[in-house]
């Protein structure tokens, strides 16, 4: 396997959780977003969208942070990402859709350029929309966890969500958002990042680490 990845890309940090408690390897091909390496000839040779993360597995290639981890749970069912019952399926795929489609889409790197270049917002203004979004997305998912309480987003094993939810932490922390009114979060956050495959993932652990 090859996994096109952004050390600091959350969506990037996602797969490389999900491959961590997969016990896969792959090999790391760094492709720098801030200096918009993902818009060279070569890279678009590759992708066709210029996002990261991608990830090549024999003859497939395969985009989108969550579609590759259904891909790797489906071909990799253990140990498994995704709970055994259709209600809890569906629950663990909202929550990581709370973070994947209502949070992260509002604060990606694109968008905070288009918001710095186009619209001439400066970096306080900016930073504002961020937390904004971030904080208050966050509150979603801390009542959804609130409701039924357990060590990682869903029972007693990492899943699907766990492996979203941390990376949006990292950016949360990334960008001085608050997180003090979020103890469910905070504390399903603490308990995967007590284990080995979070832990080695995250982006200062990455080899084009800055």
């Amino acid at each position: 396997m090859e996994l096109f990845n952004y050390f600091r890309s959350s969506a990037s940090y996602r797969v490389r959780i999900a491959l961590a408690l997969k016990g896969l390897d792959y090999d790391y091909k760094p492709v720098h977003l801030a200096r918009s390496e993902q818009f060279t000839e070569s890279y678009g040779a590759v992708s066709a969208a210029r996002l990261v993360p991608l990830l090549r597995d024999g003859e497939h290639t395969l985009t989108q942070s969550l579609a590759i981890i259904e891909y790797l749970e489906e071909t990799h069912p253990q140990p498994p990402l995704l709970p055994a019952t259709p209600a809890a399926r569906a629950r663990v795929r909202a929550l990581a859709l709370d973070i994947a489609c209502e949070i992260h889409p509002l604060n990606n790197l694109r968008v905070l350029r288009y918001l710095q270049r186009d619209l001439k917002l400066g970096d306080d203004d900016k930073d504002r929309w961020y937390r904004h979004w971030v904080e208050t997305g966050l509150e979603v998912v801390e009542r959804q966890l609130a409701a039924s309480p357990s060590r990682y987003c869903h029972g007693e094993t990492p899943t699907l969500a766990d492996c979203v939810l941390v990376p949006q932490v990292f950016n949360a922390r990334r960008f001085a958002c608050r997180t003090e009114h979020l103890p469910h979060v905070m504390r399903v956050h603490d308990a995967c990042m007590r284990l080995d495959a979070f832990e080695k993932t995250r982006p200062a652990n990455c080899p084009d680490a800055e």
